[in-house]
């Protein structure tokens, strides 16, 4: 008896036994996709991990259906390392296999609806909707369950269905169907009876009445004499300025003949530029120390100001292992940022760059994945965000994590919810790779590895260039509304600065990280605010949609005229966002042009590289953001940089709300007054004295990291404790807080470390599920494996106690 280990693309943590026959078990091998029946009737798409010979005891051996690839499509590197995210990160395998593979890989199969044959069927006994349903099968032999989703306009089909089953009108089935297909693009070549001389004669001459198939036969014996390569359809009709009916004429005819060709969907056609890159002396000695530094570590941390060209030391490195032929990965916190830089590494390395991230369609992922597989030329450096570690690498030299501080290298939701930097190291480590960590602010857990020669340490301490930094000017909100020096959210000193800078024709960027025009309407006569009514939050008024809508669940309603408690037509809205600061901009300024880059006006494929495009090319000259700005974008001709209220980011709840704080002003205050002329940044808050902010004007990272660590120290936070949070979610108030005691209790009994909670986090319920936090401290001292292994016991007496199995519990290894 031969068997087969897989792994299937559902949230279970343990792997699953199918029978092969011995001809399939010779030839699968670990890494090949199979479809195997699961449940009563579904089939999934699961990955081999093991064959061996040894007969599960507790059930049956189902065999499988088929078998998808002719060779592996994931590397035996991608298995263990996805075995290290499931334990590492509490999760189950089948959630790191489901979100490592694109969509397209991973097939389900669906249920497909045909009539019962040889049965007479009553008409007048079926309702309407079940006669609906029956006609559309007499016009096409069998229907999806979204077809009749569409036939009777109704989100919930299936108590229909199953009537019609009852009454052996409709049978089911379980179909699987590819995903992936192929890009053909359509040629056209002259039908090989014209190939010789006298044939063309004959050609012309039958084309004499008809102007228009002339032409375009004139136009193919020009673009086949310009370029020696085949001729696409879409070129010739675009060529001849003519249209695709009378080159079907032409077919038709017998002188064209049309064939395809595969062609991947992302082509880059970039010529690389012949002179190498010249580093300054400050880079040329970081690149050296980080050489150096890879001989006895395999992590190094790069600490250079904001515009002291880290990207080119990159380069540098990533040339080095291309001569080589090994594969590098590049990774980056936002997808805006991979634009702006694949931009940057085409013009040096041409047609070797690969992009991989979520905006790409599936099927885009999927040829990626297949060059990465394949060792192709065309994907030898890959640039991507966090999702990018887990592509098929097998001959990984050096792995880059620029901007390592960012909070959008942890996955939030759905699990696995890893850590890309973390994980990234580890991965480094199966390759027998260096990994580089680069940043202007590193996470405190970063430098505290690199203080205790955990990791190497190379510091860059100059601009490029010798610019000088930003000169930061702090405004106080106090003062200036006391002395009625505002105007709107603009201070007197901003408006001055964005004047001078606007005269000089440079560019503005302002941030202000909250989007919507502002986040509370309130009602002057009783002090009703309109909340959601699935979460416990107000609603963010969006003006352009004049709309409310919530950012947690996106429940959205129309704009209020009154208030919908005492009826009092009294509204006034409370805080701003990106929009209020945008419409402001056009009253105080309304020659100069702005754009706005949140997340409502990036939405589309291509809503970065539209603003980022148009900012670049100084089309618009003042720019209004959230956090997307403050990321490593690189704008030559910015000059000013405003931060609405620095305020909001300190008082958030959070631990590392001072790190973040000063993480996000120093690297927004570093967009400007990046080329000759030095910048300035103009601060506004209620609180200049406060002592981030005081860092943040001296640029003083060593200071605030010390005073940090001291803090973590006392009140047990990493680097000094790691953390692990529960998050209880369920729609009954009381069986959450039920639950989450009794969980809490029995870890504190069972556990010698600190454990927080039950406690309600700040936003209580969202989408109508109420939650609960639990927080375990563990201590450097205390061995990580086992304390997770007994959490992880808990958990299952948790779910084994029957009034809690409803309840969600979603463990978060490192949620920091």
């Amino acid at each position: 008896m031969f068997f087969v280990e897989v792994i299937l693309p559902l949230s279970l943590a343990k792997t699953f036994t199918y029978r092969v026959s011995e001809a399939e078990f010779h030839f699968v091998k670990n890494g090949m996709r199979v479809v195997v029946p699961f449940g009563k009737s579904k089939m999934y798409t699961a990955l081999i991990i093991d064959k061996h010979q040894n007969e599960p005891t507790l059930y049956e051996a189902k065999e499988i259906d088929q078998i998808l690839d002719e060779k592996p499509i994931v590397t035996q590197f991608q298995i263990t390392h996805w075995q290290w995210i499931a334990s590492y990160y509490m999760c189950a395998i089948g959630d790191v296999y489901r979100g490592a593979m694109p969509s397209a890989l991973l097939l389900e199969s669906e249920t497909i609806i045909s009539q019962k044959q040889s049965v007479i069927i009553e008409e007048a006994e079926l309702t309407d909707d079940e006669f609906l349903v029956y006609q559309a099968l007499q016009h096409q032999s069998s229907l999806r369950i979204q077809d009749i989703t569409a036939i009777l306009n109704k989100k919930n089909v299936f108590p229909v269905i199953q009537k019609l089953i009852d009454k052996q009108v409709l049978v089911l089935h379980e179909e699987v169907q590819e995903l992936y297909k192929p890009k053909l693009v359509r040629y056209v070549r002259l039908h090989s009876k014209y190939d010789l001389n006298s044939g063309l004669g004959d050609l012309l001459e039958s084309l004499k009445s008809s102007s228009k198939q002339r032409e375009i036969v004139l136009a193919y014996f020009q673009l086949s004499a310009k370029d020696k390569q085949p001729i696409s359809v879409k070129q010739l009709v675009e060529t001849a300025n003519s249209s695709s009916a009378i080159l079907k004429a032409l077919i038709e005819k017998q002188i064209f003949e049309d064939y395809f060709i595969q062609e991947d969907r992302v082509n880059f056609i970039g010529n690389p530029q012949e002179n190498a890159l010249e580093l300054s002396n400050a880079q040329q000695e970081a690149f050296h120390q980080i050489q150096t530094s890879f001989t006895t570590q395999e992590v190094c941390l790069l600490h250079g100001l904001t515009s002291s060209g880290k990207t080119e030391i990159y380069i540098k490195l990533i040339e080095e292992q291309l001569a080589s032929g090994k594969q590098v990965l590049y990774l980056l916190p936002e997808i805006a940022l991979t634009t702006q830089l694949v931009g940057r590494l085409r013009t040096y390395f041409g047609d070797k760059v690969g992009v991989y991230h979520s905006k790409y369609s599936t099927n885009e992922r999927v040829e990626l994945w297949k060059q990465v597989l394949e060792q192709s030329p065309k994907a030898q450096i890959v640039i991507g965000a966090r999702s990018a570690l887990f592509l098929p690498f097998s001959n990984l030299s050096l792995i880059v994590v620029d901007e390592e501080h960012e909070q959008t290298f942890k996955q939030v939701d759905p699990a696995p919810r890893y850590h890309a930097r973390d994980a990234a190291i580890v991965l480094a480590n199966y390759h027998k790779a260096k990994v580089l960590l680069g940043s202007a602010t590193p996470s405190i857990e970063s430098y505290f590895n690199a203080q205790s020669n955990k990791y190497g340490l190379v510091e860059l301490t100059e601009r490029y260039g010798n610019v000088q930094l930003p000169e930061i000017e702090l405004v106080d909100l106090k003062d200036s509304y006391f002395r009625k020096k505002m105007t709107g959210h603009f201070s007197a000193t901003l408006i001055e600065a964005i004047t001078a800078a606007l005269s000089l024709g440079e560019q503005v960027i302002l941030f202000q990280n909250r989007r919507g025009y502002s986040p509370i309407i309130e009602c002057l006569t009783c002090g009703n605010v309109p909340q959601c009514q699935q979460c416990d939050v107000s609603l963010t008024y969006h003006q352009h949609k004049n709309q409310l809508r919530c950012h947690y669940c996106g429940y959205a309603m129309a704009k209020p005229t009154q208030c919908h408690s005492c009826s009092s037509i009294d509204l006034a809205t409370k805080g701003f966002g990106t929009e209020q600061i945008e419409q402001e901009l056009k009253a105080i300024f309304p020659d100069a042009k702005t754009g706005r880059m949140d997340q409502d006006t990036t939405r589309g494929k291509f809503g970065f590289e539209k603003i980022i495009d148009s900012f670049k090319n100084q089309e618009i000259q003042i720019l209004v953001g959230t956090q997307m700005l403050a990321k490593g974008l690189d704008f030559n001709n910015v000059s000013l940089v405003g931060i609405m209220n620095a305020d909001t980011m300190l008082y958030h709840p959070d631990f590392r709300a001072f790190e973040r704080s000063f993480q996000m002003m120093t690297q927004v205050a570093g967009r400007a007054g990046r080329s000759e002329k030095q910048g300035k940044v103009v601060i506004q808050t209620y609180n200049p004295e406060h002592n981030t902010i005081q860092q943040v004007t001296r640029n003083d990272y060593v200071g605030m990291y010390k005073e940090q660590l001291y803090d973590r120290q006392i009140y047990k936070y990493p680097p000094y404790f790691r953390i692990i949070r529960l998050t209880l979610k369920h729609r009954d108030f009381d069986k959450v807080k039920e639950g989450s005691m009794w969980l809490y209790q029995v870890m504190s009994q069972n556990l010698n470390m600190p454990v927080l909670g039950p406690e309600e986090p700040p936003i209580s319920r969202i989408r109508n599920e109420y939650i609960r936090t639990i927080l375990i401290k563990i201590p450097q001292t205390a061995p990580i494996g086992n304390t997770k292994k007994t959490i992880q016991k808990m958990l299952t007496s948790f779910e084994a106690v029957p009034q809690y199995r409803s309840i969600k519990v979603a463990v978060n290894v490192d949620y920091y």
